[in-house]
């Protein structure tokens, strides 16, 4: 049991995602309008995203790096709708444990030090720290839909995180709009990458196109 998971970004039309690029070439809000549409309450974003949009600019740091050691979470309260973080090694502060309505979810791994899940259970911040040697992705989404009631989740990036669900084949649709403009710069991520070179394609099966405005909102079934 794991919750449905659609991957929705916003990109030019040679596929970069940097936020203050397609800030600039999109129309009103066309994003957000189609983010509504999928019925996805909760969302879930990488560490850089987190940190560029949410999180504090200081880390976090100890005196006691004592790993958390094993799968545990903490539910702060069960809610409808969250702000789900990916850290792996908690290096995340932050200064609300809600945004927009959506409470803070952060997810880590057993080797991050338990004084910072102490640190988020003190904010009222709800945790999930699982998998050793780095986040084990589909157990978190066994956790986040049997402990916190997650049903539908929006995953917005980065393009590193979009490809760690791809490569974890945890993800169930992909909804892509490509806004009015082309980037054009190099080593400027894309909206999945990160992936082995070996790797082969992922064929996807086309389930709508729909214009809004200049932009294009197309959706995509694994």
């Amino acid at each position: 049991m794991r919750p449905y998971i659609i991957c929705h970004m916003i990109a030019s039309v040679d596929g970069r995602i940097d936020c203050d690029m397609t800030e600039q070439i999109e129309g009103d809000n066309e994003y957000y309008e189609a983010l509504d549409e999928l019925h996805c309450p909760s969302m879930l974003m990488g560490r850089v995203t987190m940190q560029m949009h949410y999180a504090s600019d200081e880390l976090f740091t100890t005196t006691d790096a004592t790993p958390i050691g094993h799968e545990s979470y903490h539910i702060t309260h069960r809610d409808c709708s969250y702000c789900i973080a990916i850290d792996t090694m908690g290096k995340l502060q932050w200064q609300r444990n809600e945004f927009d309505g959506q409470s803070l979810l952060v997810i880590t791994s057993q080797d991050c030090p338990r004084s910072y899940h102490s640190r988020l259970t003190e904010q009222g911040i709800s945790w999930i720290a699982v998998g050793e040697g780095g986040i084990d992705l589909r157990r978190a989404m066994n956790l986040l839909r049997e402990h916190f009631g997650v049903e539908r989740l929006a995953v917005t990036g980065g393009g590193h995180i979009n490809g760690a669900f791809l490569a974890a084949g945890l993800l169930d649709e992909v909804s892509c709009m490509i806004a009015p403009g082309i980037d054009g710069r190099g080593n400027m991520t894309a909206v999945f990458d990160g992936l082995h070179s070996d790797k082969q394609p992922t064929r996807l099966q086309l389930t709508s196109v729909r214009q809004m405005g200049d932009t294009v909102w197309i959706r995509y079934k694994l």
